[in-house]
């Protein structure tokens, strides 16, 4: 039961990024063309593309089943890095959750598509950046966890003792 405990929480914002994630995407693929741009802000575009590779269209030559494969594997690693992390470390567990749901959402859309719906677009007149997802933020967002987490750690780290 104690197993079940440890594993629920997280199971359960898993589903919850799978779920927001393609509910949007559901969402745009439906009520948007190929190409629409829907302005929201002047740096802040909806914007319905698809990518083949992987971030920022790395790898967009390689074979879907071959990046579909390759996400999995890394989605392997970090639960195995969920996994084996000490429990007192929320925020880098909590992190490892949202790039495991993130990753998923995407391996979703590669697995039935092939490809990966992205859907926002930031720029500004001078720069933009590349067009992304949901997924992507909550990875992104995952990883910034994890981040702060070893930064506390450090900081616990060198605190003197007393």
């Amino acid at each position: 039961m104690n197993w079940l405990r440890s594993v629920l929480p997280p199971a359960l914002i898993v589903i919850a990024i799978i779920f927001i994630d393609q509910a949007i995407k559901l969402l745009v693929e439906a009520d948007m063309d190929y190409g629409q741009q829907i302005e929201l802000l002047p740096f802040l575009f909806l914007y319905r593309t698809h990518n083949e590779g992987i971030a920022f269209s790395m790898l967009s030559g390689m074979s879907d089943n071959g990046l579909a494969i390759m996400t999995f594997l890394v989605m392997l690693f970090v639960v195995y890095l969920w996994w084996t992390t000490p429990k007192h470390r929320v925020f880098a567990r909590l992190g490892f959750a949202f790039i495991i749901g993130g990753a998923a959402g995407n391996l979703i859309d590669r697995t039935l598509l092939g490809h990966v719906v992205d859907y926002i677009y930031f720029h500004t007149p001078v720069w933009s950046f590349a067009v992304f997802n949901m997924a992507d933020v909550f990875i992104t967002f995952g990883a910034g966890l994890i981040i702060l987490e070893e930064l506390l750690a450090w900081k616990r780290e060198r605190r003197p003792r007393v």
